[in-house]
C-alpha cells in the first residue's frame, strides 16, 4: 500500500506550526484539510488525553459558532499521535488564510473559564476526562506561536 499523506512528512524536521495538511475534491468541491501541531513530534511530551479532549470541545464549539467560518466546518478533531489537531475547512484555502481564525480559536481557549460545552454525561461519551487548566495552558502556548509565526511554522518543511 502507499503511504498517507500524513505519513510522507518529516517528523523529524517539523516544528508547531499551522500547515496544509492536504487538498481533496469532493465532486466540484475542495477540502482543505490543516494539521494544527502544537508540539514538535517525537521530541516535546504529546499532550494528555484530557486537555485534548477539552481542546476538542471547546475549539469545535467556537469553530462552529465562529459567523464567517461556521458554514465552512467540516471537522476539527485530535490527531492520534496527541501532538496536535486537524481542521477540515470546505474550501481551497492555505495557512495565511486560516490563519486569523485559527488564533482567535486558541485565544479563545486560552482565555475559556466556566463549564466545558458539551462535557455532561448526556452529551458526551468521556465527560470526566477533561482539564481545562492544560487547555488554557495549550491555548495561550498555541496562540503565542502563532502571533508570530512565519513562513517556517505556516508551510510544511521540505
Amino acid at each position: 500500500m502507499e503511504k498517507i499523506t500524513s505519513f510522507t512528512i518529516d517528523h523529524i524536521r517539523l516544528q508547531p506550526g499551522l500547515y496544509v495538511s492536504r487538498k481533496d475534491k469532493v465532486g466540484a468541491e475542495t477540502v482543505t484539510t490543516f494539521d494544527l501541531r502544537l508540539t514538535k513530534p517525537n521530541d516535546e511530551p504529546v499532550m494528555n488525553t484530557a486537555e485534548v479532549h477539552t481542546i476538542e470541545h471547546l475549539a469545535a464549539t467556537y469553530l462552529r459558532n465562529e459567523p464567517q467560518w461556521k458554514d465552512r466546518v467540516l471537522y476539527f478533531g485530535p490527531m492520534g499521535c496527541r501532538t496536535g489537531f486537524y481542521l477540515l475547512l470546505a474550501g481551497d484555502y492555505g495557512s495565511r488564510e486560516v490563519l486569523p481564525l485559527v488564533l482567535e480559536c486558541f485565544r479563545f481557549i486560552r482565555d475559556f473559564r466556566g463549564e466545558v460545552p458539551g462535557a455532561s454525561a448526556k452529551d458526551c461519551g468521556n465527560y470526566l476526562d477533561m482539564n481545562l487548566p492544560m487547555a488554557n495552558y495549550w491555548g495561550g502556548k498555541y496562540a503565542a506561536l502563532l502571533e508570530t509565526a512565519g513562513d517556517s511554522r505556516l508551510v510544511y518543511p521540505e
